[in-house]
């Protein structure tokens, strides 16, 4: 989709000035710190670079050790370092949904209830370097699959692990009481797992079975099952508990199955680590196309027709670049991070918005230069 650039002032975006961009400040802290004392993020397609952010990165944390800025001297510095320019995609309209972390009550023990399992990453599970290009014997889109004595074959999909494809392998991680739950969390990538008189656990992204991901929320759209409207978690949900015998069958035709890994609580304020290898931000990070943005890339974001999470007023607000999702295509597509637990679930699955998305580009970068006035 051809793409253009519209330059804007700060004092023009919508809802700048009203905007609480502390969090948003800490979240690009985050990165900033991890693209400097780490490794750089790889360059998206729009072309923003670690060279053009590192004098913006230096000059955060620089400010952030100073002690905590306010509110004022945090606008200030974006204001100073970035020019906001709106992502205008003819054809493919800006559009914003939400995502959170489940919290799902567990067993370290298969039960008569708790009888779902989440599942760790096989041992020869790995990535498709070209999946335009696979190994002979693996279908083209696929982005894993499975290495048996140096010959590749595709990886059981949903459907055959839910019904014993890696069974007496000992990948389970714990199992809960709801397939439906677990189905969730495989759509979030993440979860925090609690009981059995275990600590708050998580469980994070670690690998797919390589079949393509499939919305359930579109099928049933499609099937005239919920009015396209009236889409969302919480109906979909709704749908999968009304309609028990067709759930598994529904659910199923998401083909992509998700492999976990288990990782400490060590805020439980943040979520997971993602994508860009930090903790996410409650309200502040956000889940772009990696092929086109580069991670810690700042963002406003207008949506009229959402509320803000924090206040009655039209959301607008400062987000940084952090993860990414098979669905989140496109320069003006984002995936909002909510937060963690039932409240944000609530929230997250009724975020279904069109909306602007305005890049912060570092004022020395080719894409402010070739926008100046």
């Amino acid at each position: 989709m051809p793409l253009s650039l519209r330059r804007w002032e700060f004092s023009q975006l919508p809802g700048w000035a009203e905007d609480s961009p502390s969090a948003g400040f800490d979240a690009f802290c985050r990165s900033a710190r991890r693209a400097l004392e780490i490794v750089p993020y790889r360059t998206g397609s729009l072309g923003l670079t670690h060279h053009d952010f590192e004098p913006a990165f230096k000059a955060a944390l620089a400010l952030q050790d100073r002690g905590r800025p306010d509110e004022a001297a945090i606008r200030t510095f974006f204001e100073d370092r970035f020019v906001p320019l709106e992502l205008c995609s003819a054809g493919l309209p800006g559009h914003v949904t939400g995502y959170y972390e489940p919290e799902i009550e567990v067993r370290d023990k298969p039960c008569e209830t708790f009888r779902f399992p989440f599942l760790r990453k096989p041992e020869n599970l790995v990535k498709v370097s070209d999946p335009a290009h696979p190994p002979p014997g693996i279908p083209a889109g696929h982005a894993f699959m499975l290495e048996r004595q140096g010959r590749f074959e595709p990886c059981p999909d949903r459907s055959q692990i839910e019904t014993g494809a890696f069974d007496g392998l000992g990948l389970e991680i714990a199992w809960a009481a709801s397939r439906t739950d677990v189905f969730f969390a495989h759509v979030q990538g993440c979860a925090r797992l609690h009981g059995a008189g275990r600590p708050v656990r998580r469980i994070t992204y670690d690998g797919k079975s390589g079949h393509p991901f499939t919305g359930i929320g579109r099928l049933l759209v499609n099937d005239g099952e919920i009015p396209a409207d009236e889409i969302s978690m919480a109906s979909i949900r709704a749908w999968l508990a009304e309609h028990a015998d067709r759930a598994d069958e529904l659910m199923r035709q998401n083909r992509s199955f998700i492999f976990f890994r288990e990782a400490d609580v060590d805020d439980a304020r943040l979520g997971p680590v993602a994508a860009a290898k930090v903790p996410l931000e409650p309200g502040r990070s956000m889940a772009v196309d990696k092929a086109i943005h580069t991670f810690g890339t700042p963002f406003l974001v207008s949506a009229p027709d959402l509320e803000d999470f924090d206040s009655p007023r039209p959301f607008a607000r400062l987000m940084i670049a952090q993860d990414t999702g098979t669905a989140i295509v496109g320069p003006a597509r984002g995936d909002l991070f909510v937060g963690s637990g039932p409240r944000a679930g609530d929230k997250a699955g009724a975020i279904n918005k069109p909306a602007t998305f305005f890049v912060l580009a570092p004022t020395s970068s080719d894409l402010a230069r070739r926008t100046a006035p």
